[in-house]
């Protein structure tokens, strides 16, 4: 789409050269045995949304998984959220991503932490993925959509890919009330091009549209906003040995203009669960 980033350019954005032996590096100076590591270890570095671990363990309450459910991460990075579901619900994880860096540390991690045969990374586009219709139970998005301009494609992949009965589990970025440009850069993106908000309410739309039942969706632009402050907070002196700094070498200043963005109300914070309902 004219105006928009392109894969490519994503993937560039969140390419790091060597960034296993970096961050096996990092967890090693802070004192953890990389060769038996916990998923809960990694969460400094690899819960890559507004929120952290709680965030997901929340997401996954309100979810309601058990144990066997075969859920598709989209855009799942590093595979924080993917290790954590297989740890605290036992849930049996793909994680589809664009970058091959983060897939590749994100399996060398996950195989250093004991959960190989719980959680399998792929890299590809959550616009063409490679898994055949009604694959997965659930599909789980954490902050993964925001460079996505192709929204109603991408839903109807997400559909696609969905068991009838199956639920799209989203906590996503999208543009807020009050209308105007952002800071650049944020956490997502280096530049107005890559970013692809849009408001909740095109979401609804979009989904419902589609034929999506919207089973809860809760605004979380207030907690997500004390959080982003407190993350900042922390990051305006030495930075520590962990942390999402070691994914982007500018963090703190997207966290920076994050949390000013939050503070005005350009973007909000969405969790919801809709489901597709049963044929």
């Amino acid at each position: 789409m004219d105006g928009f980033a392109t894969p490519p350019e994503i993937q560039a954005q969140y390419h790091r050269d060597a960034l296993t032996g970096r961050l096996l590096a990092a967890l090693t100076t802070a004192g953890l045995d990389v060769s038996r590591l916990g998923a809960a270890d990694l969460a400094p570095l690899d819960q890559f949304h507004t929120g952290g671990r709680p965030a997901t363990l929340a997401l996954m309450r309100t979810a309601g998984l058990a144990a066997g459910t075969r859920i598709l991460d989209a855009g799942g990075g590093l595979g924080g959220a993917a290790r954590t579901l297989a740890v605290e619900a036992g849930c049996r994880v793909t994680v589809l991503d664009l970058a091959s860096s983060y897939c590749e540390a994100g399996a060398e991690l996950t195989t250093r932490c004991g959960l190989g045969e719980l959680v399998t990374f792929v890299c590809g586009s959550a616009l063409s993925s490679p898994f055949a219709g009604a694959a997965f139970d659930v599909v789980w998005t954490q902050h993964s959509t925001m460079n996505v301009a192709e929204k109603p494609a991408l839903l109807r992949e997400m559909w696609r890919v969905l068991r009838p009965g199956g639920r799209l589990v989203m906590h996503e970025v999208m543009a807020g009330p009050e209308p105007g440009p952002l800071a650049y850069p944020v956490p997502w993106a280096s530049n107005p091009a890559m970013s692809a908000l849009v408001p909740p309410e095109r979401w609804r739309d979009l989904g419902q549209s589609l034929g999506f039942r919207e089973r809860s969706w809760e605004d979380h632009t207030a907690p997500s906003r004390a959080a982003v402050g407190a993350l900042a907070a922390r990051l305006t002196g030495s930075l520590p040995a962990l942390g999402l700094h070691l994914l982007l070498e500018d963090f703190p200043l997207r966290t920076a203009n994050y949390l000013r963005a939050l503070e005005t109300d350009r973007v909000s914070v969405i969790q919801a669960v809709w489901e597709r309902p049963a044929e």
